[in-house]
């Protein structure tokens, strides 16, 4: 059986007759940064408070480091939820003391503790300042800070970048960064999918409460055609001469200078190669764009654009408090 943080094996969760989460099966292999995305309402949640133990599945089997979820694989674990909630009276160098406390920390290790993560993340002139007193950015670090504060090896961040600045949100990927560069093994969920492309090492996907992909972004980003944009000067019938070749040539609607088309690409061609194709042919070039794969363009082409516009919902906007 295997050891590995997390396994979902087939698990299922539903609410009377709404199915929130529908045969899930993935692996969050140790020493590794998974994404869990989706929009909001995917099932993410659910999955992760089942993973905790939190809730039970209706089917299926959640494997906490080879074990059922319990007290003492759950003190290896630093778990921050969508639903923040600090004790306001507090004070941040108490609050931090506090939660590493109740994962095992002794009182002196623990206020250090406290102590290097609030002067490593700019707030160690408010230690001693109130919850209550701290705006929401401030407060939301702290509760970051709370989650790993005794050095856990498995990291579950429930949408971590919820609410924070742009500024607040890069301390928060150095932070991450900085646990996995440790030994952490980091499972963060998320509808923002930059987040992912920067941080991941795989990534699961979920929609409507099932798996639509399970993989490393370049496994996600082969999921999509690939293709290069090119602008002509007008005139010149690009799709003529290279069809012959065995390249997918129409054109666009782009807007600009000149003529624009789109070259599709076939497994093994890459932008080079088109360009080499193009020159070839004696077409007078304006301007040439290797497409970007992104992972919104993977997850419209798994789901649709109906499903991915919920990736833009209001539950995702960045506060405008800033730290």
């Amino acid at each position: 059986m295997s050891d590995a943080p997390l396994s979902l094996t087939h698990v299922t969760k539903r609410f009377g007759g709404f199915t929130a989460v529908n045969d899930l099966s993935f692996e969050v292999p140790a020493g590794q940064i998974i994404g869990f995305l989706g929009p909001n309402g995917a099932g993410k949640s659910t999955s992760l408070r089942m993973s905790l133990g939190v809730m039970p599945p209706d089917a299926g089997e959640v494997r906490l480091f080879g074990a059922a979820p319990e007290l003492k694989n759950l003190k290896r674990v630093g778990f921050l939820p969508e639903e923040r909630g600090l004790y306001k009276k507090m004070n941040a160098r108490d609050t931090i003391t506090y939660f590493a406390r109740l994962k095992g920390m002794s009182a002196h290790d623990a206020r250090a503790r406290a102590d290097e993560l609030l002067e490593t993340t700019g707030l160690g002139a408010f230690r001693t300042t109130r919850i209550s007193k701290l705006s929401k950015g401030m407060a939301q670090k702290v509760q970051i800070l709370s989650t790993l504060a005794h050095r856990p090896d498995f990291l579950i961040l429930d949408e971590p970048f919820s609410g924070l600045d742009p500024m607040n949100q890069q301390t928060l990927e150095d932070l991450i960064k900085a646990e996995h560069a440790r030994g952490a093994t980091i499972l963060f969920s998320t509808h923002v999918m930059e987040h992912a492309e920067r941080l991941c090492d795989r990534i699961v996907m979920l929609a409507r409460g099932r798996k639509v992909l399970d993989g490393t972004l370049e496994d996600a980003y082969a999921t999509l055609g690939r293709g290069a944009r090119i602008t002509l000067e007008p005139g010149f019938d690009l799709a003529a001469a290279l069809g012959p070749k065995g390249f997918e040539v129409h054109r666009t609607l782009d807007k600009g200078p000149g003529e624009a088309w789109r070259v599709s690409l076939a497994p093994g061609q890459g932008p080079q190669d088109a360009l080499r194709a193009v020159l070839e042919a004696g077409a007078p070039v304006i301007g040439f764009q290797p497409e970007e794969a992104r992972l919104r363009d993977v997850f419209v082409s798994l789901v649709g654009e109906a499903e991915a516009a919920a990736l833009e919902s209001p539950a995702g906007a960045v506060a405008e408090e800033t730290v």
